[in-house]
């Protein structure tokens, strides 16, 4: 059964799911540009998606 906090790709406008696809694909190649080390720092961009989630969110609450 499904939480009422569960996003599911239609709560998202067409804007925020190529927000979501650009940021995803910038931790991609922040990964892939890892030396190696492990040591990659995304936060910035989870920092941005979790804004964009929370936005989602709000919005279907209020339907």
């Amino acid at each position: 059964m499904a939480k009422p906090d569960d996003l599911k790709l239609s709560d998202f406008t067409l804007v925020e799911m190529a927000r979501m696809g650009v940021l995803l694909g910038r931790m991609a190649k922040r990964g892939i540009a890892d030396d190696g080390t492990g040591n990659v720092d995304l936060s910035d961009l989870q920092r941005r998606a979790e804004r964009i989630e929370k936005t989602a969110l709000r919005r279907k609450a209020k339907k």
